[in-house]
């Protein structure tokens, strides 16, 4: 039964700038990974991927802490929360001159953000259901991957200006703003009357709770394969465009134009979701992506990279098939944890990044030379998530196309 038919505006655009607040922190920094490599004394230009991959592993463990306790004191003091630490690792990024507590200080960041990340899918889980759930989902997306847009010319207009640090010192300015305006405008999502009580318990029961519902566990496995082949290109991007192609210039543009590929994947899907359901657009989509990478590997597995037009186009089709999957995949996944959203969302994201860091560190130590390594992981994973839908409509005919 669907909870809520109500677009509000207001709503979506406070839980799209929640979820911003992630991007901002892992976009904006690309243009300056070597200039921060050659601060830090990285000897290894791989090791400049760890700042991007290791933020996303205390987004993975963070949940797992701010989701059951939303559950029992509401969403918006665990945000708070989770703001604080942001804060704070934000301080140590910025004043290390050391890898080692760079990398310890974006956990913390990670860590700090998994709390608006997680929860604002609660509070839209609170609010709705159903294929209008995935609706909002995208639409949230879509505004969300406005970030990805302009942060890396952001950075690297900040770089040119300032220094890497100022990156940093933005992230924290659009992070306060965003927190004024959750606090003095969103009321509580949650009321009192269906709070959990909070138990030593809580988290094993969420978790048994959980892995109850096969669609959710399948949901989230996918999830986290389509997550993990992304977040190898979110890794490797800087050192493919910059390195392989000498296109250091045109970087900022180039990451900004594939992003508007998923952006408008995800306006459509807003059209779209709530008269072709969410889960035969995401099996039709999860099709696409398999389908474009494996030809890409076919058509270059000699290793030599193809022009920069014809390595464009393909990333655009398979980024364009990823923002049918992202807001459809949670709301897949969430649909049957309305009464643990908090819970459910933590343990959902927590599986879906903790699957995805080795696989984006282990596919990224391949992408040296060539960008083929990419296209072969996202293989291995589009084929999988095929595979998890194959099995799980044999089981339950969820969906025909």
């Amino acid at each position: 039964m669907q909870k809520n038919n109500t677009f509000k505006l207001e709503f979506v655009a406070l839980m799209a700038a929640l979820m911003s607040t992630v991007a901002l922190s892992i976009d904006a920094l690309l243009p300056a990974l070597p200039q921060i490599g050659h601060t830090l004394g990285v000897t290894n230009p791989h090791d400049n991927q760890l700042l991007i991959t290791m933020i996303f592993l205390g987004l993975g463990f963070g949940q797992l802490i701010f989701g059951p306790l939303s559950d029992s004191f509401g969403r918006k003091p665990i945000v708070f929360i989770g703001f604080a630490v942001f804060i704070i690792a934000s301080i140590i990024c910025v004043t290390t001159k050391s890898l080692e507590i760079m990398i310890v200080g974006r956990i913390l960041q990670g860590i700090g953000l998994s709390s608006p990340r997680s929860l604002s899918i609660s509070m839209i889980r609170d609010e709705y259901s159903g294929d209008y759930m995935a609706k909002i989902l995208s639409i949230v997306v879509m505004f969300f991957i406005l970030i990805p847009v302009i942060a890396p010319t952001l950075g690297q207009f900040l770089l040119n200006f300032f220094n890497w640090e100022s990156i940093f010192y933005v992230n924290l300015i659009f992070g306060v703003l965003i927190m004024i305006w959750f606090w003095l405008l969103q009321p509580e999502t949650l009321p009192k009357e269906k709070q959990i009580k909070f138990t030593p318990h809580l988290f094993i029961d969420g978790i048994k709770e959980f892995f109850k519902h096969k669609e959710a566990v399948a949901f989230t496995l996918v999830s986290g394969f389509i997550t993990g082949s992304f977040m190898v290109y979110l890794s490797t991007s800087q050192q493919i465009f910059q390195e392989q192609y000498n296109l250091s210039d045109m970087f900022p543009y180039i990451f900004a134009s594939l992003a508007i590929s998923i952006g408008l994947a995800t306006f459509l899907n807003s059209r779209f979701v709530v008269k072709y359901g969410m889960m035969r657009i995401a099996y039709a989509s999860t099709i696409a992506y398999a389908t474009i990478s494996i030809l890409y590997v076919v058509l270059f597995w000699s290793g030599q990279n193809p022009s920069i037009f014809i390595l464009l186009s393909f990333f655009a089709l398979q980024f364009f098939a990823v923002g049918f999957l992202f807001g459809n995949l949670r709301a897949l996944a969430m649909q049957p944890l309305g009464h643990i959203a908090g819970i459910g969302a933590a343990i959902n994201g927590f599986i879906s990044t903790v699957m995805a860091v080795p696989i984006a560190n282990y596919i990224g130590g391949f992408v040296k030379i060539s960008v083929l390594p990419l296209f072969i992981g996202f293989s291995i994973f589009g084929i999988l998530s095929l595979l998890v839908f194959i099995i799980l409509n044999q089981k339950t005919k969820l969906v025909t196309i």
